[in-house]
């Protein structure tokens, strides 16, 4: 082994050589058929057509001005998320926007896409970014022509292109399949919370109609009641005073949003703190202990309680619930059955805009057995719920160590560490 000269690839075999990008890459800029599909290179590595993933969700360009030819095969490097994955091989012909590098090379393609993406998990583009919009960079032709590059001979090459081929599809098809459990495990909570606050949990009783659709049946000596007759509501501030972003401060009280609500429970790891004289100028939500906050834009719905802080505010894009005649943790539980989800699908329907209002939010009806009854239910899913949480969270910490061990069995054979052996 010998010493590469680049604090990020370290030592590299006594044979292989360091280049430039633009003595191994060379910048494609085919011309555009009229039959031609839009291609996207998308963070998970994979360059296909748009019409290949989805439909919509995309912005569409009005004029399509620089648009490019791409072809099967050519190396594709997204020049605004290049540092968080979206580098790969194209599978298919159509065009592209100019934010993307279309690359060729004599050399062996897949090895240097394996590379570049070795620089993307390892932040060498974020550490050599010059762009100014978050949690991105400009990974543009100019920079990655510059970059130094091993190049082993183009039979090694082959080799470690074919291997890591094979052993990140095996990685991959894991982490699938744990996601698709994961996906079961949190359906499975879905149904027990449902069920459980719509019949209850003392196994088979007389039941009644409740003469809600969603609801269905309930147990005969419960009511169903609107939200708003058992919890009073308030609004995140929505005047002048609202917190700008210089006026939040290191320490001091706390200033809720979306990102703090974590798995029904309030998470204030990464919150936000305003001063106690901002906090008191404001007119919206003062938190208190059992309060349930909601979110009525972005993750619509999603809500937790709070257990944690005795003073505190939310954003404007959250409201806070404070049961008056209801066990708090029971109401959690209904706000995250399908009761409270199919309402809020309803609610939803035909708006031009994705946010909920808390005023639709107090008219949900939700069944209601007596208080000890509600606390038996909020008990009986407390446990529940924390062993699949339990087990959702190993299949996660899984997902992340197959995620770290792929980016090292990259590193490790696109820099030499490790050789793959030939056959």
């Amino acid at each position: 082994m010998k010493d590469s000269g680049v604090e990020w690839i370290g030592l590299i075999p006594d044979d292989w050589r360091i280049e430039k990008g633009k003595h191994v890459l060379s910048y494609l800029e085919r011309p555009v058929e009229d039959t031609d599909g839009v291609v996207t290179c998308f963070r998970d590595g994979q360059v296909t057509l748009r019409s290949n993933r989805r439909e919509l969700g995309y912005t569409v360009s009005l004029q399509e001005i620089g648009y490019k030819g791409v072809e099967p095969g050519d190396l594709v490097v997204h020049g605004m998320d290049g540092f968080a994955g979206a580098i790969g091989i194209s599978d298919s012909r159509g065009k592209c926007s100019p934010v993307l590098n279309i690359l060729g090379s004599d050399e062996n393609k897949t090895f240097l896409m394996y590379y570049l993406r070795m620089m993307a998990y390892g932040n060498v583009f974020l550490a050599l970014s010059t762009g100014i919009r978050e949690r991105t960079c400009d990974t543009n032709w100019n920079k990655m022509k510059n970059l130094p590059y091993p190049v082993p001979s183009y039979e090694e090459q082959a080799r470690i292109a074919a291997f890591l081929d094979t052993k990140c599809a095996e990685i991959d098809k894991v982490v699938e399949q744990t996601r698709a459990t994961i996906e079961e495990y949190k359906r499975l909570k879905q149904a027990i919370i449902t069920e459980a606050v719509t019949k209850g949990v003392r196994g088979a009783r007389p039941m009644k109609p409740s003469g809600v659709e969603w609801i269905g049946d309930i147990p005969e000596d419960w009511s169903r009641q609107k939200i708003g007759n058992i919890a009073t509501f308030f609004n995140g501030d929505r005047t002048k005073r609202y917190p700008q972003p210089s006026e939040f401060v290191e320490n001091g009280v706390p200033f809720i949003n979306s990102t703090n609500l974590d798995n029904d429970e309030l998470n204030v790891t990464q919150c936000k703190y305003i001063t106690l004289n901002k906090y008191n100028s404001l007119s919206g939500a003062k938190i208190k202990i059992k309060d349930i906050i909601i979110c009525l834009r972005g993750s619509i719905g999603k809500c937790c309680i709070n257990n944690i802080i005795s003073e505190g505010t939310v954003a404007s894009s959250l409201a806070v619930i404070r049961p008056i005649g209801v066990h708090p943790e029971y109401l959690l539980y209904c706000l995250l059955s399908d009761v409270a989800i199919k309402q809020t699908d309803i609610n939803m329907n035909g708006t031009c805009a994705a946010n909920l209002a808390a005023e639709s939010v107090a008219n949900y009806f939700i069944p209601v057995p007596l208080i000890s009854e509600q606390q038996e239910i909020a008990a009986y899913l407390d446990t529940k719920c924390a062993e699949i949480d339990r087990i959702i969270k190993k299949k996660e910490q899984l997902i992340e160590e197959l995620g770290s061990y792929k980016k090292s069995l990259i590193y490790e054979y696109v820099t030499g560490k490790k050789e793959v052996t030939q056959k």
